[in-house]
This record gives C-alpha cells, sequence and structure tokens, in this order.
C-alpha cells in the first residue's frame, strides 16, 4: 500500500548561544505562526544551545526541562518533535538527536561523528548505532551534523524512506553541505531533509541555513535560503515507491557491513 502523504516541519532559525530558556521562547513564537500542524517538525542540532563544547554547564537530564518542553509542545500541538540536543548520562555527554511524539519518547540517536577540528571528541561520546523510526508507515533514519560527509555510515541499502541531517553548519563550508545532502538523497534513493541554522554563534562562526528538502532523483523541492522560518512540505510516498520500481539502482548496491 502506498504511503499516505505526510507534512514536514523545517524550523530554520538564530540559536541564541547557551541560552536554553530564551531558544524556547523563540520557538513557541515561531510556532504561533503556523498555519496548521504538520506531522512531524525537525529542531537543528543543539537547538536549545548552539554548538557548543561547554557540555558541563549546558547538559541536561533525558528528563531535563528541554526534554518536558518537547513533549508538553508535542502534545499540545498534535505532532512529533525531532531535534539534537545536549544529554548527560551516567557522567559520559551525548549530541543526541531525541524523537519526540505526544505520548512521550519514540527514539534516540547519538551522534557517530564527532567534529574533530573543534574538540567534539573530546567532550562528548559517539553513537554506535543507526536508528530507523517508523511514522504512519514511513521509516525516517537521523543523522547529526558531521555524519553527512561519511557516505557508509549514512548508506541504509533501501531501509529509509528519509534520511533527516540536524546540523549547525558554517557559512564557510556551505557548499559541501549542499552538494553532499543532494548525494545522500540519491544514492539512497530516497528524500533527504538537511536542516540548519543561521546567525553567529559564540564562537563567532557564521551560519547562513540553507536548509533543503531533497528528493529521490536529487531534486530541491523545498529551500529555507537564509530566511527564519519554518518551511513545510508534504512529502509523496506514491513518488518515492514509483521512482525505486523504474529505476531499481539499489538492487545493484555492494553488500558491506559496518563494523
Amino acid at each position: 500500500m502506498p504511503k499516505s502523504p505526510l507534512s514536514i516541519g523545517l524550523v530554520q532559525y538564530d540559536i541564541a548561544w547557551e541560552q536554553p530558556a530564551k531558544n524556547l521562547l523563540k520557538l513557541e513564537d515561531l510556532f504561533q505562526d503556523l498555519e496548521s500542524t504538520p506531522d512531524i517538525i525537525f529542531l537543528p542540532e543543539m537547538f536549545n544551545t548552539g554548538f557548543t563544547m561547554n557540555a558541563v554547564a549546558m547538559a541536561e537530564s533525558i528528563q531535563g526541562a528541554s526534554i518536558i518542553w518537547m513533549q508538553e509542545t508535542a502534545q499540545r500541538l498534535l505532532c512529533d518533535l525531532a531535534g539534537s540536543l545536549i544529554i548527560e548520562e551516567e557522567g559520559r555527554f551525548y549530541n543526541r538527536f531525541v524523537w519526540m511524539g505526544p505520548e512521550g519518547i519514540k527514539s534516540t540517536y547519538d551522534k557517530r561523528h564527532l567534529f574533530t577540528m573543534a574538540g567534539e571528541d573530546r567532550v562528548y561520546t559517539a553513537g554506535k548505532d543507526q536508528v530507523i523510526v517508523e511514522k504512519t508507515g514511513w521509516n525516517f533514519s537521523p543523522f547529526i551534523c558531521y555524519d553527512i560527509r561519511f557516505p557508509v555510515w549514512c548508506r541504509m541499502g533501501g531501509q529509509a524512506d528519509v534520511l533527516v541531517y540536524v546540523a549547525n553548519f558554517p557559512e564557510r563550508r556551505i557548499n559541501a553541505w549542499s552538494q553532499l545532502l543532494i548525494a545522500r538523497a540519491i544514492e539512497n534513493q530516497c528524500f533527504v531533509i538537511g536542516l540548519n541554522r543561521i546567525g553567529w554563534d559564540g564562537e563567532q562562526h557564521y551560519y547562513n541555513g540553507e536548509s533543503v528538502v531533497v528528493d529521490p532523483l536529487g531534486k530541491i523541492i523545498l529551500s529555507l535560503a537564509e530566511r527564519e522560518e519554518i518551511g513545510v512540505i508534504s512529502l509523496d510516498g506514491i513518488f518515492l515507491e514509483l521512482i525505486r520500481q523504474d529505476l531499481p539502482f539499489l538492487q545493484d548496491a555492494d553488500p558491506f557491513k559496518i563494523l
């Protein structure tokens, strides 16, 4: 049976540096502008703090204030809400993607590839597992920022219908971001969501957004450019299935195993 259309919201905004309360209020203001609520709303990497190495001060538990806010918001809007934030667990820190439903956490993914040039590997613990999240017949696989540069890790063998990349990807490398999102869509024959932030962070890195949704043929079907807004688009399940039937490239892919 073809997948029903699914409405997706991408929240691209200027994240206030290490100010969780301010960022949650900003998000509340942005949500008020929605004409209708998407089925899933995605937030950028470290959506409540910006991409900081100050994990000791900024980390929350998995029952912390931002997680509570996510669930209360998902319950109020009657949608799923997903993005990454800093989570402390048993003395370790994780850049963790949390997928929240109205009923609670549906799944989590810990960033696999930590950005060594920023010292992320010295602060955070890397994840070990790929994740599939099911939503009304659609299979999503979440990744975080630097993961996008590693195609073997992102190769899902047809298991995922949508790859989701939440990021803080700076302007100076934005061309790589744009090209890699298209490549990941083509090689996986799936939709790709790439959600970035805008504005300056506390380390004086500038972000110009360029959040997009890419279809399985590599065509950009939604672009937020450098605007602060919630972009909304409906994903077409029939189109995805027809592409995979007419062009069954995935059947010829080389088998491999991630150790």
